[in-house]
């Protein structure tokens, strides 16, 4: 059962070359990525964005030692996002692969361990008073201890913040956002920030413009990594839509021949059966026939309903048996990251994600909408490690269907379309990367890789380069999280007003500092990006030709004009055309719709007696708003603020339901 190999039921079907080039290391044992990040070391503020398997602990661990030896630093901390995490920053012999130093961790200063808050705040605050160099702590750890110290204790030192979009620049409600804006303000600590995704879950950034100005970024993108596996060489990325309940569904996504996480909904979603045990039980018969459960791993073993193989299956979602679930975790990390045979399909509820190392995992099937996309493209990251025999890695996101018949149609359509263009920036992140420049009449032709475009504004200042060169797809994932745009990469909005209203807007929230010649730059280099990207591309004889809406044009023709005229993002409205059956599609329609009708609750109320003569009169079919009669479309129109209406009267008498039962 190998369905979702199948590319013509992926939104996202991207093969890579198989180079090698990211993975092979030089005379000091560096990978690529850790190269690019090492000949910036001496930056006092570096910013290391790279996807997940690229080396970054230890690029981390080259660059600390070189500034504690070679940049009059003397004490070197790791803030990591949780404890399991601490273990990439263990002891590592790096003299072994030709570098001039080891990174070395006396057990006491290693924090990612059991404990009190208490007792780990004591022992960071004894290790910047000793003479120790290196101590891993987790960001509560850091949190805690810098309550109980001044930003000028931390001189001298490395302050590295691994998973980095952790961090706000909301310093009312993020602690570590504050904490590391006092630092960097009172002190002359070196920062080292890494991050495999700089997405926050919502728009708020991960730094303000000013601070973020200060930092060297070094960025490793998606299509650099991948591209230079040896082993993996196609990336899916799909959806499928069920009704009812999507432990009825699973069977259908669920391909026993891939090693498998299952990423289950939250409790709290609208997907979740609100028993989180009994759709485990639910998966587990979908796979077949309990055997038993090993005593001392934790690991459920099933026998197949197909062909009657034992799969070995590990259950991360119940945790009331605690001792048990830390047995399951600690096999997981020692043996299953390491032998291939050791375990067949993870389920997890918010676990299995950050950090998680399982190299073997090939199918990541997450069931409902994830609003962050950090989350999306850490569930991915899971499965985007080369591992030998590995050629296909698959991530298949199980989202329900809006029914008309539920009073929160209007959030389910708006998760749908959210979740469907999250995959299509995930599409951009995992494409080759183009240099965009202006043609002029006597221009040579193009280099690989370079796509000239005739009007085109190359950037005018650094800070615009900046932003073109590293924060492109960061630009991106604002303007997909953002919910007018959300609708109009469904085909709602006309693309010049997508292109010249809505992106600019943007552009000028998430960078107030442009003015308005930086922001038609970055808009140009956004659209551009977006379009070719999406753009299917043929060569016919010397000539190129890409694919842009419904028509080829020559890429040497190529005008920014012409490219005005592309919604960037339109194939969020071909994948839902072609995924959801006409009667839901119409629905989205409607529901979209719903948002920018002028017609107030009042009048559409006086205009119910006319439309249910009008129904009658027509025996029975209900006004279109696609209708060339405008009478038509203006009753049309009133009937979707009518249930507008009904649906979120609905809703407040759940509310208030709710609220008594409290």
């Amino acid at each position: 059962m190998n369905a979702f190999n199948d590319s013509s039921l992926n939104t996202v079907n991207v093969t890579y070359a198989q180079a090698g080039t990211s993975v092979d290391t030089d005379e000091l044992g560096m990978r690529e990525m850790q190269r690019r990040v090492y000949a910036q070391r001496n930056a006092p503020y570096l910013l290391v964005k790279a996807p997940p398997a690229s080396g970054k602990s230890r690029a981390l661990m080259f660059v600390a030692l070189d500034k504690l030896y070679n940049q009059d630093r003397t004490k070197i901390i790791v803030a990591v996002p949780e404890r399991s995490i601490g273990a990439s920053f263990n002891a590592t012999k790096l003299s072994r692969y030709g570098f001039f130093a080891d990174w070395e961790i006396k057990p006491q200063n290693n924090l990612c361990i059991p404990g009190s808050s208490v007792s780990m705040v004591e022992k960071f605050t004894t290790f910047l008073k000793n003479n120790d160099p290196v101590l891993v702590c987790t960001h509560a750890t850091l949190r805690f201890a810098f309550e109980k110290l001044a930003p000028e204790d931390f001189n001298g030192t490395v302050l590295a913040i691994d998973e980095f979009h952790h961090v706000s620049a909301n310093l009312d409600a993020n602690r570590l956002g504050k904490l590391l804006k006092d630092i960097m303000a009172k002190s002359d600590a070196h920062i080292v920030a890494m991050t495999g995704s700089y997405f926050r879950g919502d728009s708020i950034p991960v730094l303000s413009p000013e601070d973020e100005a200060k930092f060297t970024p070094v960025t490793f993108n998606y299509y650099d990594q991948l591209n230079g596996y040896r082993y993996l060489k196609e990336l899916g990325i799909g959806h499928h839509f069920y009704q009812g309940r999507y432990t009825d569904a699973i069977s259908e996504v669920l391909d026993l021949d891939q090693k498998t996480i299952i990423h289950i909904p939250s409790v709290n979603s609208g997907e979740s059966t609100k028993d989180k045990i009994e759709e485990v039980g639910f998966i587990l018969d979908a796979i077949g026939t309990v055997e038993e459960t090993e005593a001392d791993t934790g690991i459920i073993l099933i026998r197949r309903r197909d062909n009657g193989e034992v799969l070995r299956v590990a259950d991360l979602v119940d945790d009331t048996d605690q001792k048990a679930r830390s047995n399951t975790l600690h096999y997981l990390s020692a043996t299953a990251s390491k032998k291939k045979d050791a375990v067949d399909i993870i389920i997890a509820l918010g676990m299995a994600k950050e950090g998680f190392d399982w190299p073997f995992a090939e199918h990541a099937l997450t069931v409902g909408y994830r609003a962050s996309l950090t989350e999306i493209i850490q569930i991915i990251g899971r499965v985007t490690r080369d591992s030998e025999g590995k050629e296909h890695a698959q991530f298949t996101n199980l989202i329900a269907e809006p029914d008309a018949a539920q009073s929160e149609v209007t959030i389910s359509v708006n998760n749908m379309l959210k979740a469907i263009t999250a995959s299509l920036l995930m599409e951009q992140v995992l494409a080759q990367n183009f240099e965009f420049k202006a043609k002029k009449g006597t221009d040579d032709p193009p280099k690989p890789g370079t796509v000239k475009i005739t009007g085109f504004k190359e950037p005018s200042t650094a800070r615009v380069k900046q932003i073109v060169e590293n924060d492109l797809n960061d630009l991106k994932a604002t303007i997909l999280q953002d919910d007018t745009f959300a609708r109009a990469a469904a085909g709602s909005v006309d693309p010049e007003t997508t292109n010249k209203v809505l992106i600019p807007k943007i552009i000028r929230e998430r960078f107030p500092d442009l003015n308005e010649v930086e922001v038609e730059e970055v808009r140009q280099h956004v659209v551009a990006d977006s379009v070719i990207k999406n753009g299917e591309v043929r060569e016919v004889g010397d000539k190129r030709f890409i694919k842009m809406a419904d028509r080829f044009v020559n890429i040497e023709e190529l005008h920014i004009n012409l490219i005005d005229t592309i919604n960037p993002f339109q194939r969020a409205f071909e994948v839902l055309s072609k995924s959801v059956t006409p009667n839901v599609l119409r629905l989205i329609q409607d529901t979209i719709a719903a948002t920018r009708i002028e017609i107030t609750l009042e009048e559409a109320l006086s205009l119910y007696r006319k439309i249910q003569n009008w129904v009658k009169v027509h025996n029975g079919h209900h006004p279109d708003r696609r209708s060339e009669d405008p009478i038509e479309r203006r009753y049309a129109e009133a009937l979707l603020v009518l249930q507008k209406a009904k649906q979120e009267r609905v809703r407040q008498q759940q509310r208030e339901a709710g609220n008594q039962n409290d």
